[in-house]
């Protein structure tokens, strides 16, 4: 085994240090396996019955738990963000992660409708804003929604530790703010920024103050129509005006149109909205309640909303309504902050990698503790799936010999599938094209960019002819 799949693993787990050599070396295999094979059952994975057996021993170790295979890799993208200069945006959201059919494990929280079971699975995906490219997550944070008592009163509920409100704050806690001692500063490059980017979930003024109070930037999109304030020039001078924020919002001049890439979802096609910005700055007032805990203070903010000026015939208009504390007077800043929501939609990629592309879902195991840490583990191969796009895409890619990116021996197969003949002064961009091409990309000049779906098929295919060449005693060259 070798090339990405081993490169990976050795990234994610080579520095391991689970108290014990032997564990720790059968974490790194067992990483390498499931990075090979990432879409397979576990038999599949793991061909030798032994390897097989090897890897439940090792998910039913007491040195072997979510938090520890999860601080390996997030460390890893510790780094990774403080080496990359410019905006990382730290994209979160929740997906729920179906187990009704492992009815033995008690300790499975409710989940849809309170029929199912299963786990709420809230990720921090950390990406580079100039590139795209996924750096990993910056933090992972299993969930189990609690089954409420009867009567139980609101000011209990929001004491409970388990509240499901809190998970926003707690995922952003476990992450370190950015400080100038934890950047490795490059002469010349962009100042570095990390920005926490949600949906309305994190709409929660606990979350939004915790993210003011510990100097973190957001963007955040509404989905309150809070009261906040404003100042506002008039004849005696300057008067502090309350307003609910989407009124505010929605009647403030835009300027457009600008062009906005809105992706395919909810049995819509993907299209380009030509759309209008406008934007102020804000005082958001807390609610007269306090809701979880927060201090009750004003906050500081730019509300930037973008409403769609003319939506094909039958679509809902795109409207979105940002809340950002990273200062945005203009219309370039404005845009900025808009394309960094945009970017949301990588983190709903990462989950259908998670569900479609490592089958998180499939797993059959009869213990909690079991189970989460194999939910770790796929978690992060399924951040290999996007690497493939991120490596198809690179800048150098059509410049770097294939070679320097897998083995010789992959070339060498999948340029004799392309071109009937082996081809190793592929480039990069060569072996990711036919790659995309084994995967069922037509590789015509209109499509779009083969992306991880595509990739991933590929990969799984190609995997299968390298084993059988294996088999029959074919090596490198």
């Amino acid at each position: 085994m070798g090339g990405l799949a081993t490169s990976f693993a050795k990234e994610q787990f080579g520095a391991a240090d689970l108290g014990d050599k032997r564990t720790n070396a059968r974490l790194l295999a067992v990483a390498e396996q499931l990075a090979a094979h990432p879409n397979e059952t576990f038999p599949k994975r793991f061909h030798d019955p032994a390897d097989l057996q090897a890897f439940y021993r090792l998910m039913k170790s007491a040195r072997v738990t979510h938090a520890k295979v999860m601080t390996l890799h997030t460390g890893v993208t510790l780094r990774q963000m403080q080496a990359t200069p410019g905006v990382v945006l730290l994209l979160h959201d929740t997906t729920i992660l179906d187990y009704s059919g492992l009815a033995a494990i008690a300790e499975m929280g409710q989940i849809g409708d309170g029929h199912g079971r299963g786990i709420y699975c809230h990720n921090c995906l950390a990406v580079a804003s100039a590139t795209r490219r996924v750096l990993g997550l910056a933090g992972q944070v299993l969930h189990r929604r609690r089954q409420v008592p009867k009567g139980e009163k609101r000011k209990t509920r929001q004491q409970h530790p388990n509240r499901e409100s809190r998970l926003w704050k707690t995922l952003s806690k476990s992450i370190p703010a950015l400080s100038a001692e934890s950047v490795a500063v490059v002469e010349g490059a962009a100042t570095p920024l990390w920005v926490d980017v949600a949906d309305r979930g994190a709409d929660i003024t606990e979350f939004l103050d915790y993210e003011h109070q510990a100097g973190k930037k957001y963007v955040v999109r509404s989905q309150h129509n809070r009261w906040i304030e404003r100042e506002i020039t008039g004849e005696t001078g300057v008067v502090v005006q309350k307003i609910k924020l989407h009124d505010l919002a929605r009647s403030l001049p835009g300027q457009g149109a600008h062009p906005i890439e809105v992706p395919a979802k909810n049995g819509q096609k993907a299209r380009t909205a030509q759309v209008s910005v406008a934007w102020q700055q804000v005082r958001i007032v807390p609610p007269r309640q306090k809701r979880g805990e927060e201090r009750g203070v004003p906050l500081t903010a730019w509300v930037v909303r973008v409403a769609e000026t003319k939506p094909p015939k039958g679509v809902e208009p795109l409207e979105w309504i940002l809340l950002t504390n990273v200062s945005a007077p203009t219309l370039t800043e404005a845009l900025e902050r808009i394309e960094w929501y945009r970017m949301r939609w990588i983190i709903e990629e990462y989950h259908k990698a998670q569900k479609t592309g490592v089958e998180i879902e499939n797993m059959q195991f009869s213990h909690l503790d079991r189970l989460e840490p194999a939910i770790a583990l796929l978690s992060v191969m399924a951040v290999q799936l996007l690497n493939l796009r991120d490596q198809s895409r690179a800048a150098d890619a059509k410049e770097r010999p294939a070679a320097d990116c897998v083995p010789r021996l992959w070339v060498r197969i999948l340029s004799q599938w392309r071109h009937k003949e082996p081809r190793m002064d592929w480039s990069i961009h060569d072996f990711f094209y036919a790659l995309a091409r084994l995967g069922g990309h037509q590789n015509r000049k209109h499509d779009h960019r083969p992306g991880w779906l595509i990739l991933w098929r590929g990969w799984m295919h190609l995997q299968s002819m390298i084993d059988g060449a294996v088999a029959v005693g074919v090596t490198e060259m």
